[in-house]
């Protein structure tokens, strides 16, 4: 069974968990509805991507 030999350091250890962290939410808010959503993506309450009407409701 594999054992380290030595202690890892606090430096070593917080190193490794350098990409840990939680990464905010990248919510924009629409021009025209005022809604917050995902860039790229359809606004639910609308329905509108990119200017133009995808989903009727």
């Amino acid at each position: 069974m594999a054992v380290p030999k030595r202690k890892t350091s606090k430096s070593r250890r917080n190193k490794r968990r350098s990409h840990h962290r939680i990464v905010a939410v990248n919510a924009i808010e629409d021009k025209k509805s005022g809604e917050y959503r995902l860039p790229h993506h359809i606004d639910l309450k609308t329905g509108v991507y990119n200017g133009k009407k995808i989903l009727d409701k």
